[in-house]
């Protein structure tokens, strides 16, 4: 039997600026070709979180719907709304049990989770493993992040506004789309 290697792709973004996040996305979407050139990489959750999405589509997809559903139960239950650190914890657990999951295909999913809570602003990874980290600056992920973190290292600034981190985020994907085939429009 032939083995083939599946190429997957893209490209996503998560800036903390002095006011606010971005996060941004590519759209392409396919591996070896291209399926969708309009595909939806940056999810709402709620009015003060969303979240990036890389690796497997359909398992991402299913991942949000779910842990939207989680946010929602968590804040019905607490009677308050749900802060970004508890929603990273419940995405990253979701996450983990997601790729220890015996399967055919491996269910491999990358997030950046943002969002504005009591506490501030706050950006989150969440590795394809579940494993959660804090941001304090900037994050990428996808195949393209080699070229994204190449252009945030050297243009990122402290206290940055929202609109300069819009302007860093299109320049990110912008060289993402140049280098990565995988990545685009």
């Amino acid at each position: 039997m032939e083995e083939k290697e599946l190429s997957l792709g893209t490209t996503t973004v998560g800036i903390v600026c002095k006011e606010g996040l971005v996060l941004a996305a590519d759209k392409r979407a396919g591996g070896g070709i291209i399926v969708d050139k309009r595909a939806k990489k940056v999810y709402k959750l709620t009015d003060n979180m969303a979240v990036t999405i890389a690796g497997v589509a359909s398992d991402a997809q299913l991942i949000i719907k779910l842990i939207s559903a989680e946010i929602r139960l968590l804040e019905i239950r607490k009677e308050r709304q749900s802060t970004i650190k508890e929603a990273a914890n419940l995405l990253s657990g979701i996450v983990y049990h997601n790729i220890r999951r015996p399967s055919m295909i491996p269910g491999i999913s990358h997030f950046i989770l943002a969002g504005k809570d009591e506490k501030g602003f706050h950006i989150f990874d969440i590795y394809p493993d579940g494993s959660l980290s804090d941001c304090i600056d900037f994050l990428s992920s996808g195949s393209g992040s080699v070229m994204a973190y190449g252009v945030l290292e050297t243009l990122w600034k402290k206290d940055m506004s929202v609109q300069e981190g819009i302007q860093l985020a299109i320049k990110c994907i912008n060289a993402a789309i140049q280098r990565d085939m995988n990545s685009g429009d």
